[in-house]
């Protein structure tokens, strides 16, 4: 049994890549697209074993070993320095153009508030979106930013979908919106630049495809849907920020980018993987920052853990659109619109079960 060892880990290994490519919306298969880059990772610590010449079906073994890397490492590279950037470097200068953005996933049973606002002091972003903050943190939050940060966007909610915006820059016309679950909010909101630029910003936490949450992505792939066709449509200058649940490389994602014309600034640079912050052999990007070709990108950073499952994550982007040219916009077809038609109308039409 134990010579046979390395043949049966490959052969579940080929079974987990080959499953996340099934369509469809039940969590456990849509969670087979999460751990693509640790299924490579062992695909590749299993190959030496493989190649060993006295190893019973060796050649099977490695055959099926390099295959899982293959198409693992086809899905993940996008994310890595090997691959070209998607959104430009910024060039020195126009500060005024510019805006600093700081996502923080709290966990609202975390109480460590102090952790948060110590790293918001330190590097001092133009706007802090939170996620999972409820009203125990608001009111830390409230106490802690409102002076220097006023404008400000208030959902606190106990099950675990609250979230609040705040912003040194004036903040236009904001909105909540609940667009796919009567019990998710999501936050639309213009933000004038000091140019006097106005630009969007779409915060969002759908409900994810997990054990306890959700038995389907459906409703999370609704909801990113729904914002990409709604920034297709009306096309703007634009940031989608959030926890969205959902893998940088993942079907949903790639396909909200392709139907919104999002880029991702983290393509060509890393991961930055953000959850789970406890455990680095699990951890993968679900805290998501998305650029309409109108910027480049000046910093990108995962910032320090706070006692929650989450790290923030920290975007530094300036608004230039006369180098819009320069960025590889991804486009969506015609099966692409269609696609995403059907999901968000399925999503509003279908209860939760």
């Amino acid at each position: 049994m134990l010579t046979t060892l390395p043949l049966v880990v490959a052969l579940l290994l080929l079974a987990l890549t080959l499953v996340a490519r099934v369509r469809t919306t039940w969590w456990w298969i849509r969670a087979a697209e999460f751990p693509r880059l640790q299924l490579a990772l062992l695909a590749a610590a299993l190959t030496p074993l493989a190649a060993l010449p006295d190893a019973p079906w060796s050649w099977m073994t490695l055959g099926t070993c390099l295959l899982v890397l293959g198409l693992q490492l086809r899905h993940v590279l996008p994310w890595t320095p090997l691959w070209p950037v998607q959104v430009q470097a910024a060039a020195p200068g126009n500060d005024e153009r510019c805006l600093t953005l700081l996502i923080a996933n709290v966990l609202t049973p975390n109480r460590n508030a102090r952790g948060l606002l110590d790293q918001v002091r330190r590097h001092d972003p133009d706007l802090v979106l939170t996620l999972e903050s409820d009203a125990w943190w608001q009111a830390q939050l409230d106490a802690a930013l409102e002076a220097e940060w006023p404008e400000t966007v208030k959902v606190p909610l106990d099950n675990l979908y609250g979230m609040h915006l705040y912003s040194r820059l004036p903040l236009v016309a904001p909105r909540v919106e609940w667009l796919i679950q009567e019990d998710i909010p999501s936050i639309h909101t213009g933000v004038r630049l000091r140019s006097g630029h106005e630009v969007h910003l779409h915060a969002l936490h759908p409900r994810p495809p997990a054990p306890g949450e959700s038995e389907e992505s459906l409703w999370r792939d609704a909801e990113l849907l729904l914002v990409g066709r709604r920034l297709h449509d009306q096309p703007a200058p634009c940031l989608v920020a959030g926890d969205l649940n959902d893998v940088a490389w993942s079907r949903t994602t790639r396909l909200f980018c392709r139907v919104s014309g999002m880029l991702d600034p983290r393509r060509g640079r890393g991961m930055f993987s953000t959850f789970h912050a406890r455990y680095p052999l699990l951890r993968w990007p679900l805290d998501h920052v998305f650029v309409s070709e109108h910027f480049t990108l000046r910093r990108l950073q995962r910032l320090e853990g706070f006692g929650s499952d989450h790290f923030p994550i920290l975007a530094s982007l300036c608004y230039r659109p006369a180098r819009a040219d320069e960025h590889d916009t991804p486009e969506a077809d015609r099966e692409d619109r269609h696609r995403a038609r059907a999901t968000v109308l399925e999503g509003r039409e279908r209860d939760q079960e």
